[in-house]
């Protein structure tokens, strides 16, 4: 996809965004839009960040590690690993990535508070939420996330930010904002002043407006802005 076509995608997408945080009653800044660039060239996202992106998110180790040191130049770039976590990639994880959304594991936790720099800040880190139970779905259940969270908090170079979910595609708004009301009303009943769990990763291209109903605060969008992965 030429610059061009990336940048008309950006500015539908950001309208998109604009429009259904107004439906809220929310402002367009409490919403992070993190540009997912899977299988999308490291072009791609040079050309997304000269229009003002800064967060992009990748879901295969070596594939991002690749596009790191093409762009190490954009000193700002924040890179978010989203995707199932592989106990033999933490390590490239830990110090190469400043978020890590769909932790569902507490020994990958362990691995990668441990393999963080210390001199880095906190790697931040989203716990997925399987809320369907789908045995081929990433993520903890509902009834663990307390146990695996209480085992988060006292990790050292580790800040658990926030939940994660990726639900089943659903016709219709309403079917769409379900899972994502369960996952705000799980956050908000573990949720305590000391440890707010503000964030809330959830919706992508095809359902970013039911998301930010709900309260999302990162939406994760790749086709809408870079169309389909080849």
């Amino acid at each position: 996809m030429n610059p061009q076509d990336i940048a008309a995608n950006y500015e539908r997408l950001m309208a998109r965004i604009r429009s259904a945080a107004e439906r809220a009653g929310r402002s367009p800044e409490t919403i992070q839009l993190i540009a997912v660039g899977k299988q999308q060239p490291a072009a791609a996202i040079r050309a997304l960040y000269a229009l003002g992106q800064r967060a992009f998110g990748e879901s295969y180790v070596q594939e991002a590690l690749g596009k790191q040191a093409e762009l190490a130049d954009l000193k700002d770039i924040e890179w978010h690993f989203i995707g199932r976590i592989q106990a033999n990639k933490t390590r490239a994880l830990a110090a190469h990535f400043a978020w890590v959304h769909g932790l569902a594991d507490r020994h990958h936790a362990e691995r990668l508070s441990a393999q963080h720099p210390p001199e880095r800040l906190p790697l931040r880190v989203c716990l997925q939420v399987n809320l369907s139970g789908e045995a081929s779905k990433s993520g903890v259940a509902p009834e663990a996330l307390p146990e695996l969270l209480a085992a988060c908090k006292s990790l050292p170079n580790f800040e658990v930010c926030g939940l994660m979910t990726l639900p089943a595609p659903a016709m219709g708004e309403e079917a769409q904002r379900r899972p994502f009301r369960r996952l705000r009303e799980l956050r908000d009943r573990l949720a305590t002043p000391s440890h707010p769990l503000p964030v809330l990763s959830m919706g992508m291209s095809d359902d970013l407006e039911a998301a930010i109903l709900e309260g999302a605060t990162q939406v994760r969008v790749g086709t809408a802005l870079f169309g389909n992965r080849t």
